[in-house]
């Protein structure tokens, strides 16, 4: 062979050892096929490998039973993806705090989960360590973020308890990477957690709500003052003055959620621009109905910021009954709620 075609032949090899070894460098995780999931009877959606697998079962725990569902991505020489999903441990204040039932619903994801990554032909279970990092929110839903490792995985797990479930969203992998971590983890919502102001008034049945009894009138001369007077014939200021202005009486009632009680609500609009960047959830407008029962002010209160315009602008269209409160027609302050979910 002449030196020209070893000297070819060695550049041709050295260049495609580097391709090579620069295909390897990609490592497949980094270009995960990705699926939206969104499953029925559940609150969240999650960004997850396409091909996941879906589990239900009933579960013992403490004289009780959890419902336990599974949502698992677990490719060998993958990272592990998975959605736990329980319900059971009813919310009851009369009985346990809050985070006693998120400490229990913990322990039993701690028992239920592992099993189900763990090689089936393991003769000795994986050894499970979780430890506390924080404690976390999400679209005001209280929760907690733990580090997470089951034998030879580790990475995070983040857990969140609704008003009915308990949701862990859970990574781990044998080798780190932070892109597909944080990818993943990002991906994952839940509605907004909205609480209902207390109803004080009722719009829509007015004769329901208790009434003050009506205050004795003063046996004065119709030709003289209302204003008290005094033993050296001054007038005094009248501490309740004022009380009964038109003024006070036009001043709103809170009517809490009032979607309930609209006769007219319109749906507001879901912008392009809202969906492609991935706006969904509640948005709460705070509205002043007048005594007509019609919508004069609306102001978005919570929500996402691309969402709380079209809120705006349903909401000025809504309308309702008039409302009455002993007799007088009165405005009525209250708030109305949208949902807003991507198909």
């Amino acid at each position: 062979m002449s030196l020209l075609s070893c000297r070819v032949f060695a550049l041709i090899f050295l260049l495609t050892s580097g391709l090579l070894s620069v295909v390897a460098a990609q490592s497949p995780e980094s270009k995960l096929d990705w699926e939206r999931l969104r499953p029925e009877g559940e609150e969240f959606s999650v960004l997850m490998p396409k091909g996941s697998t879906f589990e239900s079962s009933k579960e013992p725990y403490h004289k009780m039973e959890i419902n336990f569902r599974l949502y698992l991505s677990n490719k060998q020489g993958a990272p592990v993806f998975a959605v736990a999903s329980l319900s059971g441990i009813k919310s009851n204040p009369a009985l346990y705090s809050e985070m006693q039932r998120v400490n229990s619903y913990v322990d039993a994801f701690k028992n239920l989960f592992p099993p189900r990554i763990s090689p089936k032909d393991s003769t000795t279970p994986a050894v499970v360590k979780l430890t506390l990092v924080g404690e976390k929110t999400l679209e005001g839903h209280s929760g907690r973020e733990y580090s997470m490792k089951v034998g030879a995985l580790s990475g995070t797990a983040q857990v969140f308890a609704t008003k009915k479930r308990f949701y862990a969203f859970v990574y781990l992998a044998s080798k780190k990477d932070d892109s597909i971590q944080d990818e993943f983890v990002s991906s994952f919502s839940l509605p907004e957690k909205f609480t209902e102001a207390p109803t004080e008034a009722t719009a829509q049945n007015p004769a329901t709500m208790p009434q003050s009894p009506p205050r004795p009138k003063s046996i004065t001369d119709d030709s003289a003052s209302d204003a008290p007077v005094g033993a050296d014939g001054d007038k005094k200021p009248d501490a309740t003055a004022g009380a009964n202005t038109p003024a006070a009486k036009r001043r709103p009632i809170s009517g809490g959620v009032l979607n309930g009680k609209a006769l007219v609500l319109p749906t507001p609009d879901y912008p392009a621009d809202a969906k492609a960047a991935g706006a969904a959830g509640s948005v709460a407008v705070q509205v002043t109905v007048d005594e007509m029962g019609t919508v004069i002010e609306a102001k978005a209160v919570s929500g996402h910021i691309l969402l709380q315009q079209p809120s705006v602008n349903a909401a000025l269209q809504a309308r309702f009954s008039p409302t009455s409160l002993m007799g007088e027609p009165v405005k009525v302050s209250g708030v109305i709620v949208y949902n807003f979910v991507r198909q």
